[in-house]
């Protein structure tokens, strides 16, 4: 993720099946998709579920059918296996040089990638993370090489037509991006990085991956325009091209820098893309309605095939950033919650990806309608990963002193979800709302915390 430009992305090629036996066994395998939604699987935590867990989540009750990784961990891989979802993973920076000797390119095939395919759908290898916008001189240098190594030791194990091989991009790459037609890489990676790269991308049938966000360039005069919401666009002088989201813009850029060192026909990936659900005090924007519509509005377009100015009528693979929010993740609070679902795998908002299975099988976790965040009021709710024993307690301590909880009572309106955290956190902030809302009222043993979210929803009002 990196904050220097930020634009968006969408990408889906065309889907293909191709049909080979190993072992003996005839295997049905896609490398494809069709306008398809995917989800970056970030690990930077410390109360996730156990991957198989989330595998039968997201196969059994979401549409999504790719994920991406930020290694190869092995017990994600093996939760996967047979599951049909398509599965790219990443090479960290630090191991690039290595990679550059051949042998050890097909150590690392050997070692990380073999012992799970073709029982676990790996399509795609990404070398590094953003490695340009590091501007460390050894990992760009040796980046494209580390690529190659490691598709020859692809076609070594004939690999090569079954999993591709790329590097995901900041759009730090691009210079003089608006209007879009005007884009270009930057000077000085142009013609010795990134056009030896996307020769290499075009040989062997990969895409050019990029990590847009719109959410790093948004300012408060361009919110709409972020957001897909109606604005009055972006209207491009040269190519006489109106633009009415930043994605659209942003895509185009990438596409004009590209058309300009006449790589045009590469197909263009979303790695990244996402909005965060939770900020810091100041932040214009950020809260989860907000963070819904994003992404709602996004899964929406992708799923369109409208394509963008100067791409008509395509579709893009993208992956969301991310599926759960990572509470280990430095920097500011933004950093730790662009996540969509919760790690007990409740939704954080919808945006349209469950499966009706899911939703007729878990009313109670139906995602509750987002409230924008009110900078005069805080409410007192539960922290993530807190106890059920301790959460059970607090409903016990606030309830025996005589307040009302009939709200979270059987046919309360606050009792779906009929779940302890809900039901806690109802209570937590009844309290705190009564003891006029001191913080130390919403401490609870270090279980609750203050927030200017509401967490209200349908017919279920919290005090404030």
């Amino acid at each position: 993720m990196n904050y220097v430009l930020p634009f968006f992305s969408i990408s889906t090629f065309i889907s293909s099946i191709t049909m080979f036996t190993m072992a003996g066994v005839l295997i049905i395998f896609s490398t494809g998709a069709e306008a398809s939604i995917g989800v970056n699987y970030g690990t930077l935590a410390n109360n996730l579920p156990p991957p198989q867990q989330v595998a039968d989540f997201l196969l059994h009750s979401t549409i999504i059918n790719r994920i991406r990784l930020f290694d190869t961990d092995p017990q994600i891989l093996q939760a996967f296996a047979n599951t049909g979802i398509a599965i790219t993973v990443t090479v960290p920076n630090d191991q690039i040089p290595h990679l550059t000797n051949l042998s050890s390119a097909k150590q690392w095939i050997s070692d990380q990638i073999q012992p799970h395919f073709p029982s676990t759908n790996i399509i795609r290898i990404l070398v590094g993370n953003e490695v340009i916008s590091t501007a460390n001189h050894l990992l760009i240098r040796t980046l494209i090489p580390a690529m190659q190594s490691l598709h020859t030791a692809l076609v070594s194990a004939s690999l090569h037509r079954r999993i591709q091989i790329s590097t995901p991009h900041s759009l730090g790459i691009l210079t003089n991006s608006t209007p879009p037609s005007s884009a270009k890489f930057r000077r000085g990676y142009d013609t010795n990085v990134l056009k030896p790269l996307l020769n290499f991308l075009r040989s062997t049938s990969s895409p050019f991956v990029v990590n847009p966000y719109p959410f790093f360039g948004y300012s408060i005069e361009t919110l709409d325009f972020a957001l897909f919401r109606p604005n009055p666009g972006l209207f491009d002088q040269h190519s006489k091209l109106l633009y009415t989201n930043m994605l659209d813009a942003q895509l185009d850029s990438v596409y004009s820098a590209m058309d300009k060192l006449g790589f045009s026909d590469v197909e263009i990936v979303i790695g990244e893309i996402g909005w965060p659900s939770e900020g810091d005090i100041d932040q214009i924007g950020v809260d989860v309605a907000t963070a819904a519509e994003f992404n709602k509005n996004l899964v929406t377009r992708v799923n369109s095939g409208t394509g963008t100015p100067l791409m008509p009528n395509r579709t893009f693979e993208t992956y969301i950033f991310a599926l759960f929010n990572e509470n280990l993740k430095s920097g500011p609070t933004s950093e730790r919650n662009f996540g969509i679902f919760r790690s007990d795998l409740t939704p954080i908002y919808d945006i349209g990806i469950l499966r009706p299975t899911y939703r007729l099988s878990n009313p109670e976790n139906s995602p509750r309608s987002p409230v924008r965040a009110s900078p005069e009021k805080r409410w007192c709710v539960t922290k993530a990963g807190a106890e059920t024993v301790a959460l059970q307690r607090n409903i016990d301590y606030v309830c025996g002193l005589g307040l009302d909880c009939r709200p979270i009572n059987e046919d309360g309106l606050c009792f779906l979800p009929n779940t302890v955290k809900a039901h806690s956190e109802y209570a937590m902030n009844l309290y705190y709302q009564t003891m006029e809302k001191h913080e130390f009222n919403c401490d609870f043993d270090n279980t609750g915390e203050i927030t200017t979210i509401d967490p209200s929803y349908g017919n279920c009002e919290y005090q404030a």
